[in-house]
């Protein structure tokens, strides 16, 4: 019988194949007591699943596929953060001497004690952090009990085969990448998993959350994903499948189409050239740039360098880190914003336990209340910029105040550099992000002080309406067609155009297709996106006319009803 299942679009694209079931290691595990003789030997036991759980991860590491996410290296670093944490190995050690236990008791006693401290976290990217908890302590039981690590190639071979787990970790998708599966399926997981980041990473479909996946599901069911829109089909009649034969076929057809614009210069159809970037995490995400045809770096996510480590970069790797951009992008331009920790991203050994801590010490506030750190890393991006057309651009400013101390501290290291005979580009531009509203509604100042604007759209949606996105509970009430929102927008974007201030937006919004035409409309030249969504978006950009355009977004600027909104936007996409 047919039927169809809904969760968390993750991961797009179309997929048609057979249900293999990934056996689910419980962690309901027995508890028992060991004489006092035996003890020595069952420390022994654990600590061999937990360096064979150690050395699986590194081999993962060094095997990383160059289609990964950048991300993959810090999550495996994280994984292997916790599998040494001593709230884990040490604590499940002391625990097997004190209770005189087995090992599998006292890793699942550890582990609910931290699950707990992560589901207490009020943000809920660091709530879903338990699962990496969850997945390492998994891992090393399957070690314990004699399970593999990993899995073995399904048996229909030749044969288009779907994953379907309860849950998957980082480590798990890129092992199962290798046996060709063609979409990945979890009963868990939301957006902003790492699961979730990975699988954009490899291009594979992929939904998430989809509750009972893995109970209505059976080993060998036809399936069809549908993974922009997250959509499973069990068991599709022949006019459903063949639907979406058709749309797999034309889905590919198209991503071999948009190959051939990669170096088209994006331009109107009446004639006006838009500015393609792209967003990226690391050094190694250049060749991926430069693949899809980026005219330029429109955000360096500089944080990931200090991530998911026990120490801090020095001044050296971060130059040297900005320079290999700077020098990849020959002589394109290169935005690197100066790191964006707290909140979602800590410093290992500086967490901060806060109520809220997107709202707390976090981006240029932790930078100014760390000066020394702050320092290091301007040295690094000043000395980067003779090696290329570097621009710096500063988070989460909301005030003059913040805006001048800012530059004065730029202009503090210039001073240093200058003592110690070290070049720079002295016209190097700084920029501010805009997403906060409060730098919205007073760009005034901030047109005034800075060279140039990027407009984080995630921020800016979430601080506007109160809304936590990636909360499931009020995910539904995030909307980047809000009247407020589209006014904030549209406000500035005219204001930095009419003071002549190059403005960008760097947020999801740049990278959907739905919006394209929309901001364009509202004047933005503009955008910066993931480098897997350029090609997509210069095609739009091929195929608009400003002419068209303009009337209709500016309607769409002049309505106060969602559903006007929606069906005005529908017309602006069908032109």
């Amino acid at each position: 019988m047919s039927f169809s299942l809904h969760g968390i679009a993750v991961s797009s694209g179309i997929a048609i194949g057979h249900a293999h079931r990934l056996s689910h290691t419980s962690l309901e595990v027995a508890h028992y007591v060991l004489p006092k003789a035996l003890l020595p030997d069952e420390i022994v036991r654990l600590d061999t699943a937990l360096q064979t759980t150690r050395d699986e991860l590194t081999s993962l590491r060094a095997s990383r596929p160059a289609q990964a996410a950048a991300e993959f290296e810090a999550f495996l670093d994280l994984h292997l953060m916790i599998l040494d944490d001593e709230h884990i190995s040490q604590a499940a050690r002391t625990m097997i001497e004190r209770e005189s236990c087995n090992a599998e008791w006292a890793l699942k006693v550890q582990m609910d004690t931290l699950v707990a401290q992560f589901e207490a976290f009020e943000d809920a990217y660091l709530r879903e952090r338990k699962s990496d908890v969850v997945q390492v302590v998994e891992r090393v039981l399957k070690h314990l009990s004699g399970q593999p690590g990993h899995i073995p190639p399904p048996a229909s071979h030749g044969v288009s085969t779907i994953l379907v787990a309860h849950d998957l970790s980082p480590a798990d998708l890129i092992q199962f990448k290798s046996h060709q599966f063609a979409a990945f399926l979890t009963d868990v997981g939301g957006a902003t998993s790492h699961t979730a980041i990975v699988a954009r990473g490899l291009n594979t479909p992929c939904v998430v959350g989809l509750h009972h996946a893995r109970e209505l599901i059976r080993e060998g069911d036809l399936l069809v994903v549908d993974g922009a829109q997250g959509v499973i089909i069990v068991d599709p009649d022949k006019q459903v499948l063949s639907d979406y034969r058709l749309r797999q076929s034309q889905w590919e057809l198209e991503r071999k189409k948009l190959k051939r614009i990669r170096t088209t210069r994006a331009t109107t159809l009446d004639g006006t050239l838009v500015e393609l970037h792209a967003n990226i995490e690391m050094p190694h995400d250049v060749p991926e740039v430069r693949e899809n045809g980026a005219t330029g770096v429109g955000l360096f996510r500089s944080e990931f360098l200090f991530l998911n480590r026990d120490d801090l970069p020095g001044e050296e790797e971060q130059f040297e880190a900005y320079r290999a951009v700077a020098e990849g992008m020959e002589g394109m331009p290169v935005t690197i914003r100066t790191f964006d920790l707290g909140a979602d991203k800590q410093l290992k050994g500086a967490e901060r336990v806060a109520s809220n801590p997107a709202l707390g010490l976090r981006a240029i506030r932790l930078c100014l209340a760390e000066p020394q750190l702050f320092q290091t890393q301007l040295r690094a991006l000043l000395r980067a910029t003779v090696y290329g057309n570097i621009k710096i651009l500063v988070p989460m400013l909301s005030s003059a105040s913040e805006i001048n101390q800012t530059l004065q501290f730029i202009d503090a290291t210039k001073r240093q550099l200058d003592e110690q005979g070290i070049p720079y580009n002295r016209a190097v531009q700084i920029g501010g992000m805009i997403e906060i509203p409060a730098a919205a509604l007073a760009l005034n100042v901030f047109v005034k002080k800075l060279d140039f604007l990027s407009i984080g759209t995630n921020d800016l949606i979430q601080y506007t309406l109160a809304i936590d996105r990636t909360d499931e509970e009020v995910a539904h009430l995030y909307d980047p067609l809000h009247p407020a929102i589209l006014y904030l927008l549209a406000h500035i974007i005219g204001s930095a155009n009419k003071a002549g201030v190059p403005v960008s937006v760097c947020g999801e919004m740049a990278g959907e297709l739905a919006y394209t035409r929309l901001l364009l409309g509202f004047g933005l030249r503009q955008f910066s996106m993931h480098p897997a969504q350029l090609l997509g978006v210069k095609q739009r950009v091929l195929t608009s006319s400003l002419a068209d355009i303009n009337p209709l977004a500016q309607k769409i600027l002049r309505s106060d009803d969602p559903l006007k909104i929606r069906d005005l936007l529908s017309k602006l996409n069908s032109l």
